[in-house]
């Protein structure tokens, strides 16, 4: 079996797997978006128990089905940077068809690159040689890219067109579009109980909440608008256009996390029915002749037992852990320069285990 074939059969395994057996080390990654460095924070203690430099343009960050690699998006070279998990080494940079945005990896290890330059690609990354095999056409310049839960296809949106490309994995080409009236900003992915995707819940431009799709029935079907702030913050005015950036659901598929930039708070919503079941302030800056700065609230990722969520806050150079259960805030971890991207790897114990992100643990439920 050759080490593609054994990276697609070991996919398999571990979506039939039970969830009891992934215990292992999880680990929060986190990319500086103006800095040179990644970090990574140990849930356990909520420190920072790593730092991988000198990429000056880390954006999207994913990891190999095995847990050996690091994959992240660089926006300076237009590459994908590949880093060996251990040492934090660079492995190699691989040339991408033109500047990207954000990542994801199937379970067979193909990693899919979104391309954030018109007319709008997704790269694909064949991962034994690390070689890009190929540049799917979407319409639009992408801003993000998921994989689907049982890795059946690939999702990603464009915000100037507004529209979420389906790609389907086998042949590597569109299977549907649909098109909405805002751009599209980061997204999350429910599986139903067999597995295939139910629900997307997409983030929108110039709106503060987001849009619910229905996977099978390919269209919209509930808009739901954050509560009301209850302070005023201030932040950069850039941030208007993306007022909530930042969505997951929990690996135990109970709960969606949601961001709020402006009201500078992170909501929990009930995915059974999508009713409001926490909220939860975030920390905010506070200078002399100044109101309340908000932290800027952005990518959101959990600990595999969905007791944790994290929340990186662009605008304080830290991580916010939230307690989910209590709904409070649990620590504040300090990392580098407008933190942005965040997920987890979980690295199970035991020789020959293989690792998986938050999203693909999800999965599992």
């Amino acid at each position: 079996m050759n080490a593609f074939r054994l990276l697609r059969h070991l996919g398999l395994l571990l979506a039939l797997a039970p969830v009891s057996a992934f215990a292992g080390t999880a680990r929060i990654y986190v990319t500086n978006s103006a800095g040179d460095s990644i970090h990574v924070i140990d849930p356990a203690t909520n420190k920072v128990v790593q730092e991988i430099r000198d990429i000056e343009g880390a954006h999207g960050i994913a990891f190999s089905p095995d847990g050996s690699r690091v994959y992240v998006s660089d926006e300076v070279s237009s590459t994908l940077d590949v880093f060996d998990r251990k040492t934090g080494k660079l492995v190699k940079k691989v040339t991408l068809s033109a500047h990207p945005n954000n990542i994801a990896v199937a379970k067979d290890g193909r990693i899919v690159v979104g391309i954030a330059r018109d007319p709008g690609a997704l790269d694909i990354i064949e991962p034994t040689n690390l070689t890009l095999t190929k540049s799917v056409p979407v319409n639009g310049r992408l801003h993000n890219v998921y994989v689907t839960p049982d890795s059946k296809y690939a999702v990603t949106g464009s915000i100037r067109t507004g529209i979420i490309t389906v790609i389907d994995l086998a042949t590597e080409q569109p299977a549907w579009e649909l098109k909405l009236d805002k751009g599209i900003r980061p997204m999350a992915i429910e599986a139903g109980p067999d597995g295939a995707t139910k629900r997307i819940f997409v983030q929108l431009s110039d709106f503060n909440g987001f849009s619910v799709i229905d996977f099978a029935a390919r269209k919209e079907v509930a808009r739901i608008g954050l509560p009301t702030a209850k302070g005023e913050f201030e932040t950069d005015g850039d941030r208007a256009t993306a007022p909530s950036h930042g969505i997951g659901v929990a690996p135990d598929g109970k709960t969606l996390w949601v961001t709020s930039i402006p009201n500078n708070a992170v909501y929990a919503y009930s995915l059974a029915d999508l009713t409001l079941s926490g909220e939860v302030a975030l920390p905010s800056l506070k200078l002399r002749e100044h109101g309340a700065i908000s932290a800027v609230a952005n990518w959101v990722t959990f600990t595999p037992d969905s007791k944790t969520v994290y929340v990186s806050n662009a605008g304080l150079r830290s991580v916010s852990a939230i307690d989910t259960k209590s709904m409070k805030l649990i620590a504040v971890i300090p990392v580098g320069e407008v933190p942005k991207r965040i997920n987890t790897l979980v690295i199970p114990d035991g020789p020959g285990s293989a690792a998986i992100s938050a999203e693909k643990r999800a999965s599992l439920h």
